[in-house]
């Protein structure tokens, strides 16, 4: 990686922790000016940006699993027969020796898995068992029970990654849109091709990415067409119109479908930034600016309206 006197690592595993900290808000506005000027500047930085960027908002909204009362009888199950193993493999022990406090020392790892009053009955049934003595020796060790407790979290983990898999895609492409959009308002220019003159527009974009979205003029209600970029998402290049109403500057990435459905405008603002998505069948739209939402809106729907 090339060297800077940005004062931030150079190295690729410093920079991308940098990135960590941006997304988490841990830095200073220096820091976080810095960090967006190295994003900006390189592609490999912005993608990984949008990688954690969408994958901290799957996260966000994973639902909270629900363990039924069986579930928790199993686990209870598992821990009990692995607590009467342990008794079977131990020599006894006198009453002068330091007692265990609380329960066994892979337990705790299971009732974790478990909230409210299941966690209660949990650790009811959990109690009912002999509490041992500390193990004094590696040899000791419940590899039972924390095989259980394993076992018990690729379950739960197993269904968060069918739902991330299943709905992380669109909140990826929105995370890079959103990027897309901060870079451009970092870069010495928003834009790659400068015309308001859609016919130089549209053959521009078409030539790089071998598509290009319609481009109405909206001068007349003041959003005027300023010209256009390629945005890099998903490693697919995607066309970009670029629209400015007043001091704002409003960024229309169309994402071409095949046989895609039609879809109303749909609200995902975040961050400051307001975002709009919607599909006509031919393309599927993010509109995003820190415009209000009101505004974004009337630009959405006399968007959709010259189309």
């Amino acid at each position: 990686m090339t060297n800077h006197d940005d004062g931030l690592p150079n190295d690729p595993e410093g920079i991308r922790l940098m990135i960590h900290a941006l997304v988490d808000g841990e830095l200073d506005a220096a820091a976080v000016l810095a960090v967006e000027r190295r994003i900006a500047a390189d592609p490999q930085l912005a993608a990984e940006h949008a990688r954690i960027v969408a994958l901290q908002a799957a996260v966000s909204r994973l639902p909270r699993p629900d363990v039924s009362d069986a579930f928790q009888a199993r686990i209870a199950a598992i821990g009990m027969a692995a607590t009467a193993q342990q008794a079977q493999d131990e020599p006894v022990q006198d009453e002068a020796a330091e007692p265990q406090q609380g329960t066994p020392s892979a337990q705790p790892g299971l009732i974790a898995l478990i909230g409210g009053g299941q966690r209660r009955n949990a650790e009811t049934r959990l109690s009912q068992t002999r509490v041992l003595p500390r193990a004094r020796r590696f040899g000791s060790f419940d590899w039972r029970a924390m095989a259980a407790s394993i076992m018990i979290s690729a379950v739960l983990a197993s269904g968060a990654t069918q739902w991330l898999m299943v709905n992380s895609a669109s909140d990826g492409f929105a995370a890079a849109v959103a990027s897309g959009h901060r870079r451009s308002l970092l870069a010495a220019s928003p834009i790659d091709v400068v015309s308001s003159d859609r016919h130089t527009v549209k053959p521009w974009l078409d030539a790089r990415v071998g598509v290009s979205p319609p481009a109405p003029d909206l001068a007349q209600d003041g959003y005027a067409l300023i010209g256009g970029r390629v945005e890099v998402i998903a490693d697919r290049p995607v066309p970009a119109l670029v629209y400015r109403h007043r001091e704002h500057l409003i960024t229309l990435v169309a994402e071409p479908q095949q046989g895609g459905g039609t879809t109303a405008p749909d609200d995902l603002s975040s961050g400051g930034f307001s975002l709009v998505h919607w599909s006509d069948g031919a393309f599927s739209y993010w509109a995003i600016s820190d415009m209000e939402r009101p505004e974004l809106d009337d630009f959405v729907a006399r968007f959709r309206k010259a189309v």
